[in-house]
């Protein structure tokens, strides 16, 4: 497995993964938790949301997930989605941190635009990131594919 480790910022995102909104009772990383354990893909122990890291001006496609659920139905406010994971790991503070890199596909994701400079990551609580915090994240190129 070849690995690129790249340096992002922690941008704001949609803010629609870690809390309620306008049409989801819950977050939506904790509304989709169940459909992706009831498919063999189990993360429970991550943190409920998204760190959102952008890596322009580069931007990123997946290639070959190690993970990809299409036609979830995890919500009936709009049509199922398709999701692919790729295992990650980022850097903060000296401290490695494993995760997922966490693409919900543009082409079924109705409700928003997601730049291909932003690269979503499921994780544990990482103590002290906030908005503006430079981060490093380490991608599978087998899987991912940065520009």
């Amino acid at each position: 497995m070849a690995n690129l480790t790249i340096s992002g910022v922690i941008v704001c995102g949609h803010q629609v993964a870690s809390r309620p909104s306008e049409h989801y009772p819950r977050g939506t990383i904790e509304m989709q938790i169940p459909f992706f354990h009831q498919l063999g893909f189990d993360l429970s122990s991550f943190y409920r949301a998204t760190l959102n890291i952008s890596i322009s001006p580069r931007a990123f496609a997946m290639k070959h997930p190690q993970y990809t659920f299409r036609s979830v139905k995890w919500t009936s406010q709009h049509p199922p989605e398709h999701f692919s994971f790729s295992a990650c790991r980022v850097l903060f503070d000296k401290i490695w941190y494993e995760g997922w890199v966490y693409y919900p596909h543009p082409e079924t994701k109705k409700r928003h635009f997601q730049n291909p400079s932003l690269i979503e990551v499921i994780a544990p609580f990482i103590p002290g990131v906030e908005y503006g915090t430079r981060i490093e994240i380490e991608l599978n190129t087998a899987e991912i594919s940065v520009i």
